[in-house]
């Protein structure tokens, strides 16, 4: 099907429907008609919403049909549906970047627990929501150096690393598959509710570098969210359990 023209091939300027012409009885109807926004696609937004229905609106068959990730094909998504005015492009909010993630490396097979979230995150184009114990919504998003992350419930500078999960699964392996996740804001380090033994005390020493009688900060209720999220463990009361799936592939 041919497309029509939008500009003057002379001039470029912008062209409007005068006529509408029937081949069968030869009339015609002239008048100032607008073209419709799907008119006015370019070919590559024509292209992916002729495979967007084609595939039924599967993103991961988008993907393997036109070759590109997931992050692309979701952006590809909402170019297109704002070029057909159906959304509003949003603002970026300052200090957020815009990841591609089509070029990012991680390790597939991995059961390390960072590379399991990395790739949870890489097919969701490096942008999630997850939910504490409690139901509260917090957004992880892939920090732009690729080995750490941000959280707006995680207002801290550096932020996390990804590692801090493989530390969480050490602790969790070293006690059986469990561990208190203990009380960094009431608690300093080494006392009975945030010593070593739980994931805040462990985090706080054996990441942070903090010595025993010091504060350290809390960021448990958010750790164990994301662990929970990617099936590595059961964010349990008061505990953390690795789930029987992860244990499996180890």
């Amino acid at each position: 099907m041919k497309r029509p023209f939008l500009k003057c091939p002379a001039c470029q300027g912008g062209l409007h429907i005068s006529a509408l012409h029937c081949p069968d009885c030869d009339m015609e109807l002239k008048n100032t008609f607008s073209f419709s926004a799907f008119d006015c696609l370019n070919e590559e937004q024509y292209d992916f919403l002729l495979a967007f229905l084609q595939c039924r609106g599967n993103l991961k068959d988008i993907q393997a049909k036109l070759d590109i990730s997931y992050f692309v094909a979701r952006k590809k998504l909402d170019e297109l549906l704002i070029a057909l005015n159906l959304a509003v492009k949003e603002e970026k909010t300052i200090g957020e970047e815009i990841i591609d993630m089509a070029n990012w490396f991680t390790t597939p097979n991995s059961t390390k627990a960072s590379e399991i979230i990395k790739n949870k995150l890489k097919e969701n184009g490096g942008r999630v929501i997850v939910y504490t114990a409690r139901g509260l919504p917090c957004e992880i998003r892939v920090a732009a150096d690729g080995v750490s992350f941000l959280s707006d419930k995680l207002p801290i500078n550096p932020p996390y690393e990804f590692r801090v999960f493989d530390m969480i699964v050490e602790l969790l392996l070293a006690n059986g598959g469990k561990a208190r996740k203990g009380n960094g804001r009431n608690y300093k380090l080494g006392e009975p509710d945030c010593d070593e033994t739980t994931v805040v005390g462990y985090i706080g020493k054996h990441y942070a570098g903090k010595s025993y009688g010091d504060s350290v900060f809390d960021p448990v209720f958010v750790l164990a969210a994301v662990l929970e999220w990617a099936g590595i463990a059961t964010n349990g009361r008061g505990e953390l359990l690795l789930t029987a799936s992860y244990m499996a592939k180890l």
